[in-house]
C-alpha cells in the first residue's frame, strides 16, 4: 500500500514502460526549465527537453536521462512520454564523452543544422554531468 504523501509514477518510451512506482517527489526537465511534482499538483501537460529526471519514492531515489517528449499529471499521477530514458547508473562516460566530440564536429550551414548540434551538445553535456565528468 501506497504511503499518504505519495503519487503514481511513470515513464514510458516507444520501446516500453521504463519505470512504475509510488513517488514522493519527481522533478524533470520541462522544456524551458526543471520542474518538480509533489502529491496534490494541479492538473498539468508540459513539452520536456533534454535532462535529467530525478525520482524520489519509498523504494529509494533514482536518476534518468531523458531526451525530449511530453509530461502529463492528472489526478495524483505523472506520466512521461519520452523518445529516450536511461537510468543514470547505465550511461557510460566514455560513450558520452565522444558523443562531446562528435557533437562539437558537426557543421553549421543553417538554421536545421544548428538547432541538430545544440540538441546533440545539450544530449552529451548532460549525460557527462549524470556519470560525474565535468562539462568541458
Amino acid at each position: 500500500m501506497a504511503k499518504s504523501n505519495t503519487f503514481r509514477f511513470s515513464v514510458i518510451t516507444p520501446e516500453r514502460v521504463v519505470l512504475e512506482c509510488e513517488a514522493t517527489f519527481v522533478a524533470f526537465p520541462a522544456h524551458d526549465g526543471e520542474m518538480g511534482v509533489l502529491m496534490n499538483r494541479a492538473p498539468l501537460v508540459c513539452k520536456l527537453g533534454i535532462g535529467g529526471l530525478r525520482v524520489e519514492s519509498p523504494q529509494g531515489d533514482q536518476t534518468f536521462f531523458i531526451d525530449g517528449g511530453f509530461a502529463q499529471v492528472v489526478e495524483n499521477q505523472l506520466t512521461v512520454l519520452t523518445e529516450q530514458a536511461r537510468p543514470a547508473a547505465a550511461l557510460d562516460r566514455g560513450a558520452a564523452e565522444r558523443a562531446m566530440v562528435e557533437a562539437r564536429a558537426l557543421r553549421i550551414t543553417d538554421e536545421k543544422s544548428a538547432g541538430a548540434r545544440a540538441r546533440a551538445l545539450r544530449r552529451a553535456q548532460v549525460q557527462l554531468r549524470l556519470t560525474g565528468a565535468t562539462n568541458r
